[in-house]
């Protein structure tokens, strides 16, 4: 993690000139403020011109850089940050918080972000045989890396082949394939390779992980998610707490909270009949932990988001 009263140091000539290319492609691909899909189906590409606060939402796997600009992502109690110097991993979904702060119209935050199938992966490690990959303790499902020079043009082939539509269907799996190539040999490759690997702890918290994202609005038993992916209560707690800085009962309210502000914004329905559908038996429980989350009851929130 990068201290937020530290500015990250100036890249030298042949980086800066990648970055500043980087920086021109994903402008040109996003008019205006918001995220925005490409011809390659897993890259998006975003721009935020305005400072905000931080926006909880559940984060997929993924790659992420920053061509301009620096983001803070929040999990639970812990800040992690990112720049041009450093990318932002994540490798299990989990909710997190973001923030933009220190941008204007005329120096956007520029970013993009690679969606990560852990499918690729394993197919990757299976077709590549050992990497020599070290087995270490379960550790956080995010985490920040520098951005070394291969890896930042790797990013920047896959982006330049917006401009060659023709070539998208052909060179962007091989691309992506080396990106994620690079991460698995990356200093903290091992969180994605342990992930993948099926026989692993850390694998079976992803598969509790899978199994709570389909069936969070279900009554929670931890020792029928501990039998599913075969683990004991005590070790399906500690390891699913050092991947996520949450238990899995926390989780599983953060999916709740998530899905029903989604279901009041994009369906319109009222605080009560959202607080039902995504499992909440007790009105008075859900406005309470909706506004702990949030900062605000369900109709001040939504107001707020609304305007």
């Amino acid at each position: 993690m990068l201290s937020p009263q530290n500015p990250p140091a100036p890249l030298d000539a042949d980086r800066e000139k990648q970055r500043a290319e980087l920086a021109a492609l994903i402008a040109r691909n996003t008019a205006q403020d918001g995220t925005y899909a490409t011809a390659i189906g897993s890259l998006f590409m975003s721009r935020h011109s305005h400072c905000h606060e931080f926006a909880p939402v559940l984060a997929q796997p993924a790659l992420c850089v920053i061509a301009q600009g620096r983001k803070e992502v929040r999990l639970a109690d812990e800040l992690f940050n990112y720049d041009p110097l450093n990318y932002l991993v994540v490798s299990v979904s989990m909710p997190l918080s973001g923030r933009v702060v220190n941008v204007t119209s005329e120096e956007p935050i520029l970013a993009l972000r690679l969606d990560i199938d852990p499918a690729q992966i394993t197919a990757l490690i299976a077709d590549a045989g050992p990497l020599g990959v070290p087995a270490r303790p379960t550790g956080r499902g995010l985490y920040v890396e520098p951005l070394d020079p291969a890896m930042l043009d790797a990013v920047l082939r896959l982006a330049r082949l917006l401009d060659t539509p023709k070539d998208v269907a052909m060179l962007a799996p091989l691309v992506q394939r080396e990106i994620l190539y690079r991460l698995l040999r990356s200093p903290q490759g091992y969180r994605l390779y342990e992930i993948a690997s099926a026989n692993s702890q850390s694998h079976r918290i992803g598969q509790a992980i899978k199994w709570l994202n389909g069936n969070y609005q279900q009554a929670l038993r931890i020792d029928d998610l501990a039998r599913t992916v075969n683990l004991s209560v005590s070790t399906l707690h500690h390891r699913f707490k050092a991947m996520t800085a949450m238990s899995p009962l926390q989780y599983q309210k953060q999916l709740r909270l998530q899905e029903a502000r989604r279901l009041m914004l994009a369906e319109g329905l009222d605080a009560s009949a959202a607080g039902y559908r995504v499992g909440y038996e007790s009105p008075s429980q859900f406005s309470r932990e909706y506004s702990r989350l949030f900062g605000a009851p369900p109709l001040r929130d939504l107001a707020r988001l609304r305007s």
